[in-house]
């Protein structure tokens, strides 16, 4: 506004700037000698038309400016309309979700309330045991505490709403503790077991008591009468355990969401104890495994060590026993929360010298980055060890059984499934720059194209059997039977048919015991001491991660 004025006055003295100007210029004229030929009219009008372009020019300034300032006034009016209309939006959601809570606190009070009748109700000769094989419910041991304090205990879960979008039968089956239809969902629901296994925590959480619906997944986990050999060539209890490990883990994802006191009163004392009869069923089954067979993917142990960890009952078995589990699980991805969870984080270094005593020298690496070891175990020195002792034990050997074209190949096989498993875990801990992988690339492109070479040459020495002509005329054998033709027709119905892919026992070398998937393969084909493989359809976890 000062600005404005000063200029509003510079103006009104223009008048008299002039006519100082004027005087001046008489004067000028009083003491010319020649005529000038500029006359004093003509300055006279030049200056006005400057002053009256000014002035209009100034008008127009000040009309803009109050313009203007009339917008800023009707932007400060709608911008204060749309925070009320913001705040009221805000308060209408948040009364929204308060209804959404109390109606499913209600319901679970409700259903609740309902469940304990219906114990009340059941005869007072039959013992827990017999009602939780009876009924669809487990009886409640005395010291259970119902979860009334849903307020409390539902807070991770959006304000007290348990929201599972993709799946609400698997809300109903958590509700229902239908441990067996939880299976049956879960396998059903296989090709989408990433999206499945993030729901289940919030699934669980619906449930009367999420442990004991844990708990009785467990059952079938050792079937009485199946021996440990054929269990590992079963798909379906393969696909069993990998699913009860799973729950586990999910039941300690929910573990971590609640409270203190929400964690005690879902794992309570007799919880526990009843965790603690289970464990100690299936440790002496552990004692049967053979431990080099396994190749640190063992789903037993696995099992048994996530039971300990997600009930909390570590401390009611040898620290020395769990700690030489380890190795039997060194490939499995939850291995170092697991360790960390039992409290054996200080007796990895002892781990990791069993795994490379055993020629596992991969997975003595990983285990070194996971819980920062790599100072006293260094990764390069690692791989470049597993590469030679690969290379070593991979020499040529002559056999009289196998010719030697056949010993060639398996060298090769081996030493290329050593160089691929070296490069993914140099890929996987960004060691290029301390461990280059080029010439371990050249050196798999050589053993690919020998591997080629010898396959060509074998091809082309093979004899090719002639085939008979229709009439039997020529040089065919003339057939002296039924049989010999019925066995010429079968020999060409396989050759034309070749076996169903699916009939194979398996599609890829290494033990029995070791499962995954042929659709699950990698980059990179691992040898059976680094490649977790499963050997059936049914999975829900990714390969462990080097």
């Amino acid at each position: 506004m000062e600005d404005t004025q000063s200029v509003a006055t510079l103006m009104d003295s223009t008048t008299s700037k002039i006519q100082q100007l004027q005087k001046a210029f008489a004067e000028l004229e009083s003491h010319r000698a020649v005529t000038l030929n500029l006359k004093w009219k003509q300055l006279e009008e030049h200056f006005h038309g400057l002053e009256k372009s000014l002035k209009r020019r100034f008008t127009e300034l000040e009309d803009q400016e109050k313009e203007f300032e009339t917008k800023i006034v009707q932007s400060k009016k709608i911008l204060e309309n749309r925070q009320a209309a913001v705040i009221s939006s805000e308060k209408a959601s948040l009364e929204s979700l308060q209804e959404k809570r109390d109606a499913a606190v209600s319901a679970i009070t409700i259903a609740m309330e309902k469940h304990m009748k219906s114990n009340c109700m059941e005869p007072a000769g039959a013992t827990p045991e017999v009602q939780g094989e009876s009924s669809m419910f487990d009886a409640k041991p005395l010291d259970y505490i119902p979860l009334e304090n849903t307020e409390d205990n539902m807070k991770p879960f959006k304000n007290g709403v348990v929201e599972v979008r993709g799946y609400p039968d698997l809300v109903k089956l958590c509700q229902y503790m239908d441990s067996e239809g939880l299976h049956k969902f879960i396998s059903d629901n296989r090709k989408n077991l990433a999206a499945v296994r993030e729901e289940i925590p919030s699934a669980l959480r619906t449930a009367v008591d999420p442990a004991c619906l844990v708990l009785d997944s467990l059952k079938g986990f050792y079937p009485s009468e199946m021996s440990i050999s054929d269990a590992k060539k079963d798909a379906n209890l393969l696909g069993l355990r990998r699913t009860c490990i799973m729950l586990m883990e999910c039941l300690s994802i929910l573990l971590t969401t609640l409270e203190l006191d929400s964690v005690s009163s879902l794992i309570s004392a007799s919880v526990k104890g009843r965790a603690k009869a289970i464990a100690e069923e299936w440790k002496p089954k552990l004692d049967e495994l053979d431990i080099d067979a396994n190749n640190g993917n063992s789903l037993e142990a696995h099992a048994f060590l996530q039971l300990l960890a997600t009930f909390g009952i570590n401390s009611n078995f040898n620290q020395e026993d769990l700690y030489k589990l380890i190795p039997m699980v060194s490939r499995r991805r939850q291995t170092a929360d697991l360790c960390r969870s039992l409290g054996l984080s200080e007796r990895m270094p002892g781990v990791i010298d069993v795994l490379v005593n055993n020629g596992r020298h991969i997975d003595a690496v990983n285990l070194a980055f996971a819980f920062e070891l790599t100072d006293k175990f260094s990764p390069v020195s690692l791989l470049k060890s597993y590469l030679n002792e690969a290379n070593r034990v991979s020499s040529p050997v002559k056999s009289g059984n196998a010719p030697p074209t056949t010993a060639q190949n398996d060298v090769n096989e081996k030493q290329l499934t050593a160089l691929k498993a070296v490069i993914k875990c140099i890929e996987d801990h960004k060691l290029e720059a301390r461990y280059p992988v080029d010439p371990l690339q050249n050196r798999i492109h050589q053993l690919e194209k020998e591997k080629a070479d010898k396959k060509r040459a074998t091809e082309v020495a093979k004899p090719q059997p002639k085939r008979p002509r229709a009439n039997c005329v020529g040089n065919g054998a003339r057939a002296t039977s039924g049989a010999s033709d019925k066995n010429f027709y079968a020999s060409r119905m396989t050759d034309r048919y070749p076996q169903y892919i699916y009939d194979r026992p398996y599609a890829y070398p290494g033990p029995a015991d070791t499962h995954v998937p042929p659709f699950l393969g990698t980059a990179y084909n691992f040898p059976p001491g680094q490649g977790n493989f499963f050997g059936n359809g049914y999975h829900y976890q990714a390969t462990y991660l080097h």
